[in-house]
């Protein structure tokens, strides 16, 4: 065991565990009033990805009531020029779904031809999609001033998660957050729920593409574009039926039945889209009447009359407006931004707020941020934070010059998040019983010792030989005392130290002033602090 490890775990013993940290403040309240600092760590810590030196600062000074409209209302914070050339040179950003779906497929074709340069241009074809959509969302993450419009494009990607490893998802992805997540963050949630049901990243994820009234005669057989294989598109298919149900709306206890399920599938066949036709015309949606279930239908105690795509439509008008999708999308907000069991009668208020308003998230979100339980001193460092955070808060607090984000995405994968990765239609956890494990944890102490000594190469150029920065991060060595494997200068612990303020207690830094000036910086983003938020 390497140096910096020994003394990080050390550490650990020494002010307690993570766990025992987060117990601490789930202790009942003393309605302690929080100093200005501790307000300002506290917003940055929850609204965005954590401070960037000098953040706490600008926060305290402009006022946090007033960061927080700014965060609400994101288009009064222009990016940096720095971001917005990064961003402007992605070119899979600014491509159409149907243009990115073209230049995969092309790829595809290539899979018949097993030569060396056939399979080194499928890489770089199929490798520029992944890699410019999964660069544009971290550098965002990192540098956007708009924190908490990119904390949202994450939940709510979550929320209506589809896994870019399925087929044409890898394809569609970029797209989809784009189009129909990043514009709808803080709008009507009618609006957004319905942006997603239509994308055909999620109607070719759920298979609502290839769902059909069950006396639908096709014509012949359609090709799966994604598989390279001809596959019968008849039948009735449930998966998207009961994912906007259960997941995506009403929650799991939202009073529906097996039936009510199963009714809805046929009320949503013929949402579809043509492949062919997305990449010639961008079509991204198409109501296939030929597929419709034309039979009326008994949902969720209503009687639905053959009304074609307007039957879907409707479904969906009720579900966004459901008492409990109020109450499931409450629960889920004040988890993930106050604590990981919210105080009921906050998730109550939230409810109503959001009915009043017609399903409007900011003013739900302003509920949230406004309320006493929000900034109450039970909830500091009450959230452990999942890989996505500790790997873009440790970037933000370190303030690094991030051109090479494959280290970043090797971190993630292993943690167990990878960016877009997750295979099932619920999303990544965001509380501590998902994430807290010995072996996570030793790979955060792994990283974090890498990052502060400068053995992330995350201003070099990419190497073509290296697998989303696996071989960067098999080679981590935990202490001084391999300086050849440096890549970039160490953190210094004391610029770390001030951008993080009051992140780290007093009983943290004390431990870390008794260890060498070389071990402090990854003892502090190590540090069981720096893991909660």
């Amino acid at each position: 065991m390497k140096l910096a490890t020994r003394r990080i775990l050390a550490l650990i013993g020494a002010v307690g565990t993570v766990s025992s940290i987060a117990a601490v403040t789930a202790l009942p309240s003393q309605a302690a009033e929080l100093t200005p600092e501790q307000q300002a760590v506290h917003v940055l810590n929850r609204l965005g990805y954590g401070p960037k030196p000098g953040d706490i600062q600008r926060v305290q000074q402009m006022g946090v009531d007033r960061y927080i409209q700014q965060q609400l209302n994101p288009s009064s914070l222009p990016l940096p020029a720095s971001l917005n050339s990064r961003l402007k040179a992605l070119d899979v950003q600014d491509e159409s779904a149907g243009q990115v779906l073209y230049e995969y497929q092309a790829a595809l074709k290539l899979t018949k031809d097993d030569s060396d340069e056939a399979k080194k241009k499928r890489r770089e074809l199929i490798g520029r999609i992944v890699e410019q959509t999964a660069e544009a969302r971290i550098a965002r993450a990192i540098d956007s001033p708009r924190q908490l419009e990119e904390v949202m494009v994450d939940f709510w990607f979550n929320h209506f998660n589809v896994f870019s490893g399925k087929g044409l998802d890898r394809a569609l992805v970029a797209s989809y957050e784009r189009d129909a997540i990043r514009p709808y963050v803080f709008g009507n949630f009618r609006d957004l729920l319905g942006a997603t049901a239509k994308h055909p990243a999620m109607l070719f994820y759920l298979d609502n593409w290839l769902s059909t009234s069950a006396d639908y005669q096709p014509r012949g057989f359609r090709r799966n574009a994604a598989q390279g294989v001809k596959a019968k598109a008849n039948g009735l298919n449930e998966n998207f039926a009961r994912e906007v149900m259960e997941l995506h709306t009403l929650g799991v206890d939202g009073g529906y039945t097996q039936k009510d399920v199963t009714e809805l599938a046929r009320m949503l066949t013929g949402w579809t889209f043509e492949p062919r036709d997305l990449i010639r015309n961008n079509r991204t949606f198409q109501f296939d009447a030929d597929r419709h279930d034309n039979g009326s239908k008994e949902w969720m105690g209503r009687h639905i009359n053959a009304q074609g795509q307007r039957e879907g439509e409707f479904a969906l008008d009720v579900l966004a407006m459901h008492p409990a999708t109020a109450h499931h999308l409450s629960y889920q907000l004040a988890q993930y931004f106050v604590q990981d069991n919210p105080p009921a009668a906050l998730v109550d208020r939230m409810s109503k707020r959001y009915l009043e308003s017609g399903g409007n998230i900011r003013a739900v979100l302003e509920t949230l941020f406004k309320s006493p339980e929000f900034m109450d001193d039970s909830v500091l460092a009450a959230k452990y934070k999942t890989p996505y955070q500790f790997v873009i808060s440790a970037a933000r607090a370190a303030e690094m010059p991030v051109t090479n984000i494959r280290p970043l995405l090797g971190t993630l994968s292993q943690l167990g998040m990878p960016l877009y990765g997750c295979q099932t239609p619920d999303g990544y956890k965001n509380t501590e019983a998902a994430w807290m494990n010995p072996d996570a944890l030793t790979r955060r102490i792994n990283f974090a010792t890498a990052m502060a000594t400068g053995r992330l190469p995350l201003n070099k150029a990419v190497d073509e030989g290296d697998k989303m920065g696996k071989r960067q991060l098999e080679k981590q060595a935990d202490g001084p005392d391999k300086p050849n494997a440096q890549a970039m200068p160490p953190l210094n612990s004391q610029n770390l130290m001030a951008a993080l303020g009051t992140v780290i207690s007093t009983r943290t830094r004390d431990v870390i002033a008794n260890n060498p000036e070389a071990l402090r910086a990854a003892m502090l983003l190590g540090s069981p602090d720096f893991m909660q938020h």
